[in-house]
């Protein structure tokens, strides 16, 4: 059975991403130096992706 056309078109799209994962907003903190071990993961300031 084939996959719908619809469904395939939006898999494929490699539209750049508005939304960052918790882990890729840890990291991009990490490179600027606004990051301390002890910090918690919950709360985290605003970010935008770099790429």
């Amino acid at each position: 059975m084939s996959q719908h056309r619809s469904l395939r078109a939006a898999s494929t799209s490699g539209a750049k991403r508005n939304v960052l994962k918790r882990y890729e907003r840890v990291e991009i903190l990490k490179k600027r130096g606004q990051w301390k071990a002890d910090d918690r993961v919950t709360g985290l300031r605003k970010t935008k992706p770099t790429e």
